[in-house]
């Protein structure tokens, strides 16, 4: 059967934008500095398609004939065929080289998926054909480089380190040489025994190693003793099946098991802090959201809380909305565009799956990475390099919410280098979904119908991998847990979802997530039981085991327990919309799992042992803040304090992200009231995104979030309580009623196995309980990711271990009753006044100041909450009657930054005086202006306020009893200038405050 190369290339005088971009990014890795890179994409089309319409396909889907070339020629294993055509180097590069009187003859390199590994494109392509009426047995993508100006050894590193990816992709140097695209086989039926009860405690441990099931040692007795009173071995489907659901991602087994802690008291006294909790999740987190629920009580706003993919809370009187934000840490670590790509397909599909179906409204991201400028020397092996996970990361989140028509509105980035062998992604989606179809119940004989993406082997071991800590060999050990998307399928899905849901087709419905058939299935049938049949299920390729089909993370996929009368009606509608569909089982009344696999029973676990046979855990944790050595800042000149603030503005963490924002549609469905990015030009920091869900109405949802990594170096605490306090003041900023806010955690730690890192988290919990009860702000949804560590051995021959640091994000969801309201943080107009909310304290540890001044020390910015409250709450109200013009929140760099930010996005200046603020924080020497101008204290605003509103403001301020400072004015100038009594303490240009602040992250 004819195998056709098609290569698509940049047309003559067309800038070869993929080649330039390949040769910068490998000298951004330091692979080479000298190179020339010619590129292009291409396809490779097997089936029964003569010349003339390959290149009739190359012509009119494939490519743009205006701007691109079309180069179409036969391969094969043992014919040269059209190799040395599809070889030639372009004319463009040649000449290039000839004039530069370079004479060697450049490298030609391919690069393509794996066998098995999703590719998107191509499975569009082939549907296309399909459509046209031409027979294409198989399709498959590549790109190809032509690299001049390197070595052997030095291409081999370009090949594996910049052009591809192991964990997915494969390169070829040369030409293409293969006779077809068959990417599996028929395989013959095999029943697989693991014969556990013969094995002692090591054989346990290396089973559960090499197996990747990543379970404990106690865990693998339980399942050896169980198996034992059986009277006979597992299965491997049985095996896994126990492993996927025993997994710390699909179970949170340390944070719901038992701890017994002891730590420092969290008020401050001398008294020690010793407490016992049975399900520590369940006494701090979920044990805040029901005691404020009990205070709510009749006004009781929550619907349904961590029992479902997403936290429902009401919004009006016809709808409902939802709000999950999940972590894709590791698959993201070892391939970033396909993890971050599945991190957002696969929050997208918890709101599809919560209740009985919400609609995705917007999306979230939250990203931490190791510095851009690290070396290639310094990375370990088996990690790659930050400029590709970011490239990638983004990419990833990008190209699967752009396609979806979701649009992306807020998010954060964030630096460190502990994150360079685990990098952290968090996607977050907002749903909407109809009242009284919050709940779902699985009826017996519903049938088990999966819909959407056909099953393969990509995501093999996702839910136990993402368990494990990663070491240098998980690329090579751990590769089938990466999954690539297609969102255009989950697009499809969704619409086809939305549909059944509204003509009542079917009783539950959840998505097919970690674990894949294997979870989704075991929750549903939980309370009931369930058979299903594994041959039913539609599958990419031949050659899939049993064991594969069951606990393959192939994405879109979701599953629906469907009355068999209203099976036909889903399955015509389904095809309807090109979504394939299938029963592959059945809700039973046994309490059982069975799984057949041609006719032959291959699986069968009692749901009770699956679901509460898991061993508890049992730990200690204990923690310890280092000591706090002071931190002060004497008094400095204007020219130094301008220098540090320019230094924090340019610092990665503070930097634009407009790169980044950029690339993300956060216009599509017409809802963003408040973008990402503000002012007259779209160029300043937005605090929150406002964004109305249905266009009839004005009410809107508020979408904020707060983290800050460095003050869990000196007490995660008041790491906690701050990123609570961050994420409410962003959404109080932009006009969201604080008595409407629910927030959901994120919690990313090391390896919590010792007590000390148990701990850090355990004491973030106990903030995040007292923080939310004061403020009455609900959790109603959250995620753990726990054992975020790279190892690896030096040089040496040591064992080296990079942990993160502990990482806890708090994801906001407020409202705001009428969206004209919303205000934004850029400065509006001459003449207006700016003041101070809250109080400022020397609180400068973990700050911006000591990281870019390199110094280290100082007390952690603490949160008092009972203070917090009140100053929300007037703030809001000040917003809503109309008294402020813009707000903007003070983190990270503290007040210098904050008016800087104001300016640079409004385009205006300011004349600022000190004069007025507090010195004194109750404690020690009087505050130096320098302390005021980068301190990072909690719960303070800058507010722009009209002249003829000042003395409102100060008024409703004044009798809530919450601290105002008049600072200065708005003016015309083009610089911001601050004073202290006579003398000037910062003066900068907003030009060169923009260029320092833009610099760092403006990516092309």
């Amino acid at each position: 059967m004819p195998l056709w190369q098609i290569d698509i290339h940049p047309a003559p005088q067309q800038l070869d934008r993929m080649g330039l971009h390949t040769a910068d990014e490998i000298y951004q890795l330091g692979l080479g500095s000298d190179l020339t890179v010619a590129a292009a994409r291409g396809f490779l089309v097997e089936g029964e398609i003569s010349e003339q319409q390959a290149r009739s396909i190359a012509a009119t889907l494939l490519a743009d004939t205006v701007t691109e070339r079309i180069v179409v020629g036969q391969i094969s294993e043992n014919e040269p065929g059209d190799s040395d055509l599809l070889s030639e180097p372009p004319e463009s590069m040649m000449e290039n080289l000839a004039e530069r009187g370079v004479e060697d003859q450049p490298h030609l390199v391919h690069v393509m998926s794996k066998p098995g590994v999703m590719d998107p494109v191509a499975a569009s392509t082939q549907n296309a054909l399909a459509d046209s009426g031409l027979d294409a047995e198989a399709v498959k993508t590549f790109r190809k480089y032509w690299i001049s100006g390197v070595d052997q050894s030095g291409l081999d590193a370009i090949c594996r380190r910049a052009l591809s990816n192991d964990s997915i992709e494969t390169f070829v140097v040369g030409p293409l040489r293969m006779n077809e695209l068959g990417v599996g086989s028929q395989g013959q039926f095999e029943l697989v025994r693991v014969p556990i009860r013969s094995l002692d405690d090591a054989g346990l441990e290396k089973l559960s190693k090499e197996g990747q099931l990543y379970l404990t040692l106690v865990e693998m007795q339980t399942i050896r003793d169980h198996f034992a009173s059986l009277d006979r071995d597992p299965t491997d489907i049985e095996l896994e099946t126990i492993a996927q659901t025993w997994s710390e991602h699909c179970s949170h087994k340390t944070l719901a098991g038992r701890i017994h802690y002891r730590g420092p008291a969290t008020d401050g006294t001398a008294d020690g802090d010793e407490r016992q909790y049975d399900n520590m999740l369940k006494e701090t987190i979920f044990a805040a959201t029901q005691s404020i629920r009990r205070t709510l009580g009749d006004d009781d706003w929550c619907v349904s809380v961590f029992k479902d993919n997403a936290g429902i809370v009401t919004f009006d009187e016809d709808d409902h909305v939802c709000f999950k934000v999940e972590t894709h840490n590791h698959p993201s670590a070892l391939e970033p565009y396909g993890g971050a790509n599945t991190g957002i397909g696969g929050v997208i599909r918890d709101p599809m799956g919560t209740g009985m179906g919400a609609k995705p409204i917007c999306n979230t991201d939250v990203f931490c990475f190791a510095p851009p400028d690290v070396t290639p020397d310094e990375l370990p092996p088996g990690v790659l390099h930050p400029r590709r996970v970011i490239q990638g990361v983004v990419s990833g989140v990008r190209d699967y919410g752009n396609r979806m028509g979701i649009p992306t509105v807020n998010g954060a980035v964030y630096f460190d280098r502990r994150y360079l062998g685990n990098p952290l992604v968090y996607c977050g989606n907002v749903g909407i979904i109809p009242v009284g179809m919050e709940d779902k119940e699985v009826k017996p004989n519903d049938l088990i119908v999966a819909v959407g993406g056909r099953t393969g082997r990509d995501g093999i071991h996702g839910a136990t991998f993402s368990s494990a800590e990663l070491t240098s060999e998980s690329e090579t050990l751990s590769g089938g847990a990466v999954q690539i998307g297609n969102a255009i399928t989950e697009k499809m899905v969704l619409d086809v979802l939305l549909q059944a849901r509204d003509r009542g087709l079917y009783n539950a419905v959840t998505d097919c997530g970690a674990g894949g058939f294997s979870s989704a299935v075991g929750e549903m049938g939980e309370e009931l039981g369930a058979e299903v049949w594994l041959e039913k299920a539609p599958l990419k390729y031949d050659g899939l085991t049993y064991t594969e089909i069951w606990i393959s993370e192939a994405q879109e996929r979701m599953v629906f327990a469907v009355p068999e009368s209203k099976w036909d009606e889903l399955r015509e509608l389904c095809e309807s919309e090109g979504v394939e569909a299938a029963a592959i089982g059945r809700f039973v009344p046994t309490g059982r799992l069975q799984l057949t696999y041609q006719g032959e029973m291959v699986g069968d676990v009692a749901m009770e042992f699956l679901h509460d046979g898991r061993p508890p855990v049992i730990r200690d944790a204990v923690y310890h803040p280092p000591q706090v050595t002071p931190l002060g800042i004497e008094s400095r000149d204007a020219a130094t304090n301008t220098q540090t603030l320019l230094s924090i503005l340019g610092s990665y963490n503070v930097a634009s992200k407009h790169w980044v924002i950029r690339q993300y549609d956060h216009e599509v469905q017409a809802g963003s009231v408040v973008k990402p990015l503000v002012g007259p030009q779209c160029d300043g920091p937005g605090d929150a995104a406002v964004v109305r869900p249905k266009l009839n109405s004005q009410r809107g949802l508020v979408i904020s979030c707060g983290m800050n990594p460095h003050y869990g170096d000196f007490d995660t605490y008041h790491m906690a309580t701050s990123a609570i306090d961050e994420a409410m003041r962003n959404a109080v900023a932009v006009g969201a009623d604080p008595a409407k806010i629910a927030i959901l955690d994120n919690f990313c730690w090391g390896y919590t196995d010792r007590a000390e890192t148990l701990g850090s988290l355990v004491r973030s919990a106990i903030a995040c309980q007292d923080m939310a009860v004061v403020l009455q702000t609900p959790f109603v949804s959250g995620k753990d990711s726990l054992n975020n560590e790279f190892s690896y051995f030096g040089d040496d021959g040591q064992k080296q271990t990079i942990a993160i640091p502990p990482s806890l994000l708090i994801s906001a969801m407020g409202q705001i009753a009428d969206v004209s309201k919303a205000i934004t943080m850029d400065l509006k107009e001459t003449g207006n006044v700016l003041m101070l909310v809250g109080r400022t304290r020397r609180e400068l540890g973990g700050s911006h100041f000591g990281l870019v001044e390199n110094v280290s020390g100082g007390d952690v910015p603490r949160v008092d909450a009972v203070y917090a409250k009140e100053v929300f709450a007037t703030v809001h109200a000040a917003i809503m009657n109309s008294e402020i013009r813009s707000c903007h929140d003070l983190s990270e760099g503290g007040l210098a930054v904050a008016a800087v930010e104001m300016s640079l996005a409004g385009g205006l200046g300011l004349e600022l005086s000190l004069a007025d603020v507090s010195r004194t924080d109750g404690e020690g020497d009087p505050l130096t202006s320098s302390e005021i101008l980068f301190s990072e204290s909690n719960t303070r605003f800058l507010i722009e306020v009209a002249p003829d509103q000042v003395a409102a403001v100060s008024e409703r301020m004044s009798g809530a009893g919450v601290p105002l400072t008049r600072l200065g004015e708005v003016t015309s100038g083009t610089t911001v200038q601050i004073e202290d009594g006579d003398d000037v303490v910062l003066d900068v240009e907003i030009a060169a405050a923009k260029s320092a602040w833009q610099a760092p992250l403006d990516w092309h």
